[in-house]
């Protein structure tokens, strides 16, 4: 299946067209351009920059490294991820819950794999308003049995989404779950730039086909009506 551009507003990013990097211990599929991954047509999306569909072998992991400036949000698909950092913060974030690093003005961390079992995840980046800042860390359970058919707000850089993580960015990251034949309207508003990927099941977005894993760039100023063709487990960025 290869990309579209569609009238409506949708561009299709095949799972079998995104950057491919298998290391071993790390087996990354870029949906935009990252490390040794470069194509011009997909650096970003919007402040989204970064969305990377991860899966790390078991006992391995990224060691320490810096990052700075940069909203980072981890959506654990299955596994588990270990964090700690240069704050001296750490904690453990299973499948279907969230972990977020606001790196700030400058943090060092590390990610590890310390389960029996192959961990995935998407690792989303996004812009924050503004550079520098005090870094901070934070993560959160969030049941899939309360995303049943209907999206939930994950993490927020707005101060009216209740129980979401933080964030310093224009943008909301949601959480969803359908069953078969169930479908959920979105609007997105006119300058958003939206990005879905159905992690399990798939999907149809405004008629248009979607397997599971690969990414949708919606266009601002639509409304967007999501179908599943089976069980399905969405996560989508909503920024500026």
């Amino acid at each position: 299946m290869t990309d579209i551009l569609t009238h409506s507003g949708i561009e299709r990013r095949a799972f079998d067209s995104l950057g491919h990097a298998d290391h071993g211990w790390l087996d990354a599929h870029h949906h935009f351009s990252f490390a040794d991954y470069d194509d011009p047509a997909r650096m970003g999306w919007g402040a989204i920059l970064v969305w990377n569909d991860d899966t790390i072998a078991p006992q391995s992991g990224f060691p320490p490294h810096p990052h700075r400036d940069m909203e980072i949000i981890t959506y654990v698909r299955s596994g588990a991820i270990t964090h700690q950092d240069s704050l001296g913060n750490r904690g453990r974030t299973a499948a279907g819950d969230v972990q977020v690093m606001s790196a700030g003005s400058g943090v060092r961390h590390a990610e590890y794999n310390l389960e029996d079992e192959a961990t995935t995840l998407f690792q989303i980046w996004i812009l924050p308003r503004q550079p520098g800042g005090n870094p901070s860390w934070g993560a959160k359970p969030f049941p899939k049995g309360d995303r049943s058919g209907r999206f939930v707000t994950l993490a927020s850089g707005f101060g009216d989404d209740g129980d979401a993580l933080p964030i310093r960015a224009d943008a909301r990251v949601l959480g969803a779950t359908l069953k078969a034949g169930e479908s959920l309207d979105y609007d997105l508003g006119a300058g958003r730039h939206g990005y879905l990927v159905p992690a399990t099941g798939r999907i149809t977005i405004n008629g248009e086909p979607f397997a599971a894993r690969d990414g949708a760039a919606l266009s601002g100023g639509r409304r967007f009506t999501i179908a599943a063709q089976e069980d399905a487990e969405l996560v989508m960025v909503d920024s500026n």
